[in-house]
């Protein structure tokens, strides 16, 4: 297993839409390895191919922090949403930032399991927000974007000012 980079705010990677998986084969099966193995590291809930710098809608996932619960799902797509709540975000592509984002408090994901088999999850609350957050990042959207324009304003400059 490797650790993998995890990009950061203002990386392009980032704002890239990822492409599907054709077929999920031992090179899919290892970098979702790796990335369990660096969200764990980095007390993640959830991880995107996208935000290691690999263009595949993949997602890895771990909400209760259990190391034996982390989970992966290949190709998701969000087949029914329901109601809605603003809570706090943050993201290990942009450290150090945090804001209220509304999301869909129940949600129905469909993809593919690690073996390449049809799945659905049944989400609410956390798992529902993890998600839609880490679908948005293969969408190259980031939880900034949804946050009070003010707020995001703000986050920018914050970064921008670590950066220097």
């Amino acid at each position: 297993m490797s650790i993998l980079r995890i990009r950061k705010y203002p990386d392009p990677v980032l704002r890239k839409k990822a492409l599907p998986v054709k077929a999920v084969t031992e090179i899919e099966r290892r970098l979702i390895e790796d990335m369990i193995e660096t969200m764990k590291l980095s007390d993640g809930v959830g991880l995107a191919a996208t935000q290691a710098g690999v263009s595949k809608r993949i997602i890895v996932f771990n909400p209760s922090c259990d190391e034996w619960r982390a989970d992966a799902l290949i190709n998701p797509v969000i087949s029914k949403k329901r109601g809605s709540e603003k809570k706090e975000e943050g993201c290990l592509s942009l450290p150090g930032i945090n804001g209220l984002v509304r999301r869909s408090t129940y949600i129905l994901v469909e993809g593919l399991d690690i073996k390449g088999r049809p799945v659905c999850f049944e989400a609410k609350d956390l798992l529902a927000r993890i998600f839609q957050h880490e679908i948005d990042h293969l969408d190259g959207i980031l939880f900034i974007d949804r946050i009070n324009p003010m707020k995001r304003l703000m986050a920018k400059r914050k970064l921008k000012k670590e950066l220097k």
